[in-house]
């Protein structure tokens, strides 16, 4: 049991994360290994500054403790710091995976679920190069503060990923498929999935066209909507982007219209899948935060210290890649909220535009710029032939206020194969998602 000095806040972060990874290029192993690690990541704070360490040595965290409070100033007032009492206490054990944990799948499980696609994988001549990846996480955390915080919860995911490299001589495309689930015996690998995927690539390199630049209207997939949610809109809502930049806040003052009125964003921890976060590393239970609601801007993503610089409250989106890092303001599951139209009736209104379902990368902040993978022209409210568009971009608010039309269910994208970055820590696991998006005007390049 951690002792806690008078005259300091602290609190000791401590995960223990099991990895697992296998890959196959061209149905060959190239990688194929499990790890356990267990660290942990201790602050204090006397009143004018924050105090790190971070350490393997978890038989004696209370040295650890011990060598930071000497480093710090003791002030007997500072849990009455306006930060410090920004903080929650939760004491609570939720380890909701552990009797469905990936650690006690045998690994030629594991395996199997990688080499049963190898046939559907190949199963073009147009494939030159082919990569199956399975990988799985499963975290305990243990989360201790001197307020009286007592908490102990787990994280859990496991996925597979498949891609394809094709080529027919003269032009070459990259496509994918993935899989997720948060326990191993709900993951649904299927061969017909691969399979379309792959013949969906090979469609795609034999008779995608180029576009004509201009401003067309545009439908976004789920998982473009959703990346574009987090892209364009989500980080600047992460609020420590606004400290200290008297502009930014004026630009992104609460009760500003910024978007359609049929426009609402959301982030929250409480959603399974790659962006589950019960607790924010400061021991914040998560919560649902609106970002946007019916076109207008309704709240910001806060750790304790940039809730308590902007008069707001904790929304418990405090986060750390691991603990090697200090917590900062990070999404954690962000989500376009659902219309009231079809699939269908969104396409039937756009007599030539274009249909992005996949996309390669993608950033923004002012402006944003989505890269597509997979895309269609629209005509006459159908589907038609693959495209090669480079590029979608515009300006954030201008393109928040074109949308005219949200399907009513809503898609969540997670992720096994990466995640999202800011300052040095990348990749930090959250998701994204929404419906199909209809905006009425957008740059195509």
């Amino acid at each position: 049991m951690l002792r806690f000095r008078q005259g300091y806040y602290a609190d000791v972060r401590v995960e223990d994360r099991y990895t697992t990874s296998v890959r196959y290029r061209n149905g060959v192993a190239e990688e194929n290994k499990s790890s356990c690690v267990k660290k942990a990541f201790i602050r204090v704070f006397d009143g004018k500054m924050w105090y790190y360490a971070s350490t393997y040595k978890l038989d004696d965290l209370q040295s650890e403790l011990e060598a930071l409070y000497a480093a710090a100033t003791p002030d007997y007032f500072v849990h009455d710091h306006p930060a410090i009492k920004k903080l929650q206490v939760h004491t609570k054990k939720k380890l909701r995976f552990a009797g469905d944990c990936v650690k006690d799948v045998p690994a030629e499980n594991k395996q199997a679920v990688l080499t049963q696609r190898f046939a559907a994988l190949s199963d073009s001549p147009y494939v030159k190069m082919s990569t199956a990846l399975y990988a799985d996480r499963y975290s305990v955390y243990h989360f201790m503060s001197s307020k009286g915080a007592d908490l102990e919860y787990d994280y859990q995911l496991c996925g597979a990923a498949f891609t394809v490299s094709l080529s027919d001589g003269k032009n070459t495309f990259d496509n994918r498929c993935q899989f997720t689930a948060s326990a191993f015996s709900a993951l649904d690998v299927t061969d017909e999935r691969v399979k379309a995927m792959v013949d969906e690539g090979v469609n795609y390199l034999l008779h995608a066209k180029p576009v004509a630049p201009g401003v067309y209207p545009v439908i976004l997939s789920p998982e473009v909507a959703g990346v574009f949610a987090h892209e364009s809109f989500g980080h600047k809502s992460e609020a420590d982007f606004m400290i200290g930049d008297e502009t930014m806040r004026k630009e992104w003052e609460l009760g500003k219209k910024v978007g359609s009125d049929i426009l609402s964003i959301y982030d929250s921890g409480k959603i399974s899948g790659s962006g589950y976060v019960p607790y924010d590393d400061e021991g914040t239970k998560a919560g649902k935060t609106y970002l946007i609601k019916n076109g207008v801007l309704s709240g910001r993503l806060h750790s304790a210290e940039t809730a308590c610089d902007l008069g707001e409250e904790v929304t418990g989106n405090a986060r750390a890649m691991n603990c090697d890092f200090e917590p900062i303001v990070r999404m954690t599951t962000t989500v376009i909220e659902t219309g009231g139209k079809t699939k269908e009736e969104l396409f039937a209104n756009v007599s030539h535009g274009y249909y992005i379902k996949t996309y390669k990368h993608g950033s923004g902040m002012s402006t944003f710029t989505i890269a597509p993978s997979l895309a269609y022209e629209i005509v006459d409210g159908k589907i038609t032939v693959p495209v090669k568009i480079a590029v979608i971009t515009g300006n954030v608010f201008e393109t928040l206020n074109l949308i005219d039309g949200l399907s009513d269910e809503v898609e969540i994208t997670s992720s096994i194969t990466g995640g999202c970055g800011k300052m040095e820590q990348w990749p930090l696991n959250v998701a994204f998602g929404g419906p199909y998006v209809s905006i009425s005007k957008m740059n195509i390049a």
